[in-house]
């Protein structure tokens, strides 16, 4: 059976698993689009949705691909160094995420294979039923606290992943934040969280089944054996 730190692995793999996964569908062009629309972005930088919807795909394509962010309307910078600047640390942040979550997934694959004996499986879908339920409770309390007080909740998360000062910008004048503006941020925050609780409630519900399910052959094997 896997000991104590194994457990807590398989429990902490889980949980990062479950949200990258949930990130992905939102990095999408067709979700961009949409959020971009209803957040107001054309009357923001006042661009038709044509050029509006070219910049963005250039600086995600940047962002999950690599490059330099420098996309350009006319001769003109649309990112000016800061948020160029920004943006690499952005991405630095992305990839760890998901290096992180990559190697999680790996991780569970192997423990899996590893953990043969009923008894050993058992304990590893019960890893995998608190971490994903854990992962609901953090995202709840986490909701709960960007519901009340949203400025807060999002300086609270720049300062642990970025310098103090590299995160803020002008609504005014800055295409960044004209761009990605904090309607868009915050209904996202909203969706990634709904589909995270409802990916990890699914995968708690799983794992018990599976859980209950090593049971009985465990009992059985004992069984044989004392026989």
């Amino acid at each position: 059976m896997p000991g104590r730190v194994g457990r807590f692995l398989i429990a902490a793999a889980t949980a990062l698993v479950i949200l990258g996964g949930s990130i992905v569908p939102f990095l999408t062009p067709l979700y961009i689009r949409i959020e971009q629309d209803r957040s107001g972005v054309e009357r923001l930088v006042r661009w038709d949705s044509g050029l509006v919807y070219d910049v963005t795909n250039s600086i995600v394509h940047d962002l999950m691909f690599g490059g330099d962010f420098r996309v350009a309307v006319g001769d003109a910078q649309v990112l000016n160094e800061r948020e160029q600047a920004h943006m690499r640390d952005v991405r630095g942040v992305f990839q760890g995420f998901f290096a992180l979550s990559i190697v999680s997934l790996a991780f569970l694959v192997w423990a899996f294979r590893r953990a043969r004996a009923p008894e050993a499986r058992a304990a590893a879908w019960r890893a995998v039923g608190r971490g994903a339920s854990g992962l609901v409770v953090a995202l709840v309390v986490s909701g709960v606290f960007a519901t009340l007080a949203f400025d807060a909740a999002f300086d609270v998360f720049h300062r642990l992943f970025f310098s103090a000062g590299s995160y803020s910008f002008d609504p005014l004048t800055d295409r960044l934040v004209q761009l990605f503006p904090e309607q868009f941020w915050s209904d996202t925050a909203i969706a990634v969280g709904f589909v995270a609780i409802l990916a990890a409630v699914l995968t708690a519900w799983v794992a018990g089944r599976r859980a209950s399910a090593a049971r009985p052959s465990t009992v059985l094997s004992a069984s044989r054996a004392r026989t």
